[in-house]
């Protein structure tokens, strides 16, 4: 176990968060990784998956209003895919880097050794375990000041940098499952040409895996990309 920091020693956090928990068991139980409790059986207590499970829905309501409010023009595809850029397990690592959250994880010794505190999953369900902890023990308004500090202030940065590697992500999934690459294909185009929009899908094989649409063809095709890691997922 990391030894510069107690796992339990959470004022640091807090402080941090500005955030003061009424329950601090709830706070501990957002670090409780499932892998810890194989080694401690008489460990009173459970992991932190049910938080998980609460703080991703928490997440997706928040961000989803959000985007709701900011892109009164787009449709509901370009809103699904903007916010699964946003709560992908990508991002919601790096938000969990940010914050150090790693330091405080309960994991088992093989967890550990295997660079636990730095795994990008484990991370991204330890921020939606945090985000649902914080959303059991405070107010609403401090829970949607939290993620607008972690997300929607930097939402349109934080969707750029996660769309640019869609593809490259994408294609990594396929190769590793299928031993395939993924096909793009130009299925729709419309607008006038100073200002035309285009769709494409993207495949395997026969079976369509994503759609999207963008301003050229290679945003649509990045678009598409996402989609289908969203539904992969």
């Amino acid at each position: 176990m990391n030894t510069s920091t107690k796992p339990d020693n959470h004022e640091k956090l807090q402080k941090l968060l500005k955030i003061k928990f009424k329950n601090p068991a709830l706070l501990k139980n957002a670090f409780i990784h499932r892998s810890y409790l194989n080694e401690h059986k008489d460990f009173k207590g459970q992991s932190n998956e049910r938080l998980e499970f609460l703080g991703d829905s928490v997440l997706s309501i928040f961000v989803s209003k959000h985007l709701f409010e900011k892109m009164p023009q787009s449709p509901e595809g370009e809103l699904t895919q903007t916010r699964a850029a946003l709560v992908r397990t990508e991002t919601l690592a790096k938000l969990a880097k940010d914050l150090g959250l790693g330091q405080y994880l309960y994991l088992s010794k093989g967890e550990e050794d295997s660079g636990g505190r730095d795994n990008k999953s484990i991370l991204a369900d330890t921020f939606e375990a945090l985000t649902g902890a914080i959303y059991l023990d405070q107010p609403t308004e401090v829970t949607q000041k939290f993620i607008k500090g972690q997300i929607l202030d930097n939402w349109k940065e934080l969707a750029k940098n996660a769309v640019t590697d869609n593809k490259s992500k994408l294609q990594e999934i396929v190769q590793r499952k299928w031993r395939k690459s993924p096909i793009y294909k130009l299925t729709n185009s419309w607008g006038p040409d100073h200002d035309r929009s285009f769709e494409v899908a993207v495949y395997i094989d026969d079976q369509q895996l994503g759609r999207g649409t963008g301003k050229n063809k290679q945003s649509a095709a990045q678009s598409a990309a996402g989609d289908a890691l969203s539904r992969l997922k």
